[in-house]
């Protein structure tokens, strides 16, 4: 199939796109390609600007500044994607909303009263947030994460389609727990240690847990479905 090529999830294999276009067509597209550069650059540099940020609030004595920014981001990183993966953060579902309409009065509320605790319990509700969209996928599906997977693979296998439940299950689990400790380091901790806590290491947590998932499907999952389809 198609869709399994080994190159990156979600990503057009643009020779054959090209291949497959008028001549006519084909120079029009080299002129979109900056613009569709500049607009990936744009979501991502979104994506690093909130714990860039929340890392800033360290240092900034301005709550009502930070909650600007937080108001700013977070609507961009809902306008900024281009292609399938953009395409599909902006095909907000009711609940995807009410979370984003929650953020937006949280954040407009840490401008209003320039409050630094509000500020501080921010990072928990984004957790709290990113567990309502998730959890409400594995009782309505599809799943989170296979959403995501049917972006470059549409057509998965059962045992795919259980793997990424269990992901999303893993996911839940995480922001569950990291919104409760965030929680805590907003009541407990010290501005800096609070900061460095949520603009810094929970983004390496969550690192880590991209990259055991990644090897545990291609060292573990991969080889099973290969081992599988040849018997």
């Amino acid at each position: 199939m198609h869709a399994q090529r080994s190159h990156a999830p979600g990503a057009p294999d643009e020779s054959q796109a090209q291949a497959a276009m008028p001549a006519a067509v084909q120079p029009a597209n080299d002129g979109e390609r900056p613009r569709s550069w500049a607009s990936f650059a744009l979501g991502v540099l979104a994506k690093l600007a909130y714990p860039a940020v929340i890392l800033c609030a360290w240092f900034w004595d301005a709550p009502r500044f930070v909650g600007c920014l937080l108001f700013a981001l977070l609507w961009l990183q809902r306008c900024a994607g281009t292609g399938a993966f953009g395409a599909s953060l902006r095909k907000l579902t009711r609940v995807d909303w009410a979370v984003a309409f929650m953020l937006s009065i949280a954040s407009a509320a840490i401008v209003w009263t320039n409050s630094e605790l509000l500020l501080r319990i921010y990072p928990s509700l984004v957790n709290l947030g990113l567990l309502i969209a998730f959890g409400v996928t594995l009782l309505h599906g599809p799943t989170m994460i296979e959403k995501f997977a049917r972006i470059g693979t549409p057509d998965l296998s059962e045992p795919a389609i259980r793997h990424t439940r269990r992901v999303t299950q893993i996911w839940c689990a995480f922001f569950l727990a990291n919104g409760v400790f965030s929680l805590y380091t907003a009541l407990y901790w010290p501005r800096e240690a609070w900061s460095l806590y949520n603009g810094a290491i929970a983004y390496g947590l969550i690192g880590l847990l991209l990259a055991g998932e990644i090897a545990w499907r291609y060292l573990v999952i991969l080889p099973r479905v290969r081992r599988s389809e040849a018997a």
